[in-house]
């Protein structure tokens, strides 16, 4: 059974679901499922120890739609001893105002907020705010693929080696 539960919200083909397949790819396919959420249930979650949740920014900042109906699925699951790490994606440019705050809007409305691994650090973005950025970092990964696409694959190959470390796999 995989251990890692991956659950983004968009389309199947969309950039959430390219970057939910990169990471599992990083984290090897045997280990790591991904899931979308438009079609997941609170069964679904409690299946795995540890979670990958991803959204883009949707409009002006917010976690994607299809996350507003999952959210409720998600903190119904048994989420008290499961390690949790998240990603966004988002425009730094267009929207530096509201960078990657769909990942905000969901570190928001867990209740175990100690849980969540995958920090990262804010200084090779330029954005004026994000919701999730606390204490001087992101609360996980941060994509950026309409401005700064050339940095994603790294980024992700990072991040998904010091999410493999704080997860202890």
């Amino acid at each position: 059974m995989t251990k890692v539960g991956i659950f983004f919200g968009g389309r199947d083909n969309g950039n959430t679901a390219k970057i939910a397949r990169k990471i599992q790819d990083g984290l090897g396919k045997g280990l790591a499922t991904v899931h979308n959420v438009n079609n997941a249930k609170t069964e679904d979650v409690n299946k795995f120890d540890m979670l990958i949740l991803g959204t883009a920014a949707w409009g002006i900042g917010e976690m994607h739609s299809d996350w507003e109906n999952f959210i409720e699925e998600l903190l119904n699951a048994n989420l008290e001893n499961k390690k949790i790490a998240i990603y966004g994606l988002g425009d730094q440019v267009m929207y530096p105002e509201s960078f990657v705050d769909g990942m905000g809007t969901i570190f928001c409305r867990l209740p175990f907020k100690q849980n969540v691994v995958g920090y990262t650090a804010t200084d090779s973005y330029k954005y004026y705010y994000s919701t999730a950025e606390k204490e001087g970092k992101f609360i996980g990964l941060a994509i950026d693929d309409d401005s700064q696409p050339e940095l994603t694959d790294t980024r992700v190959s990072k991040w998904v080696s010091q999410v493999r470390k704080e997860f202890g796999l």
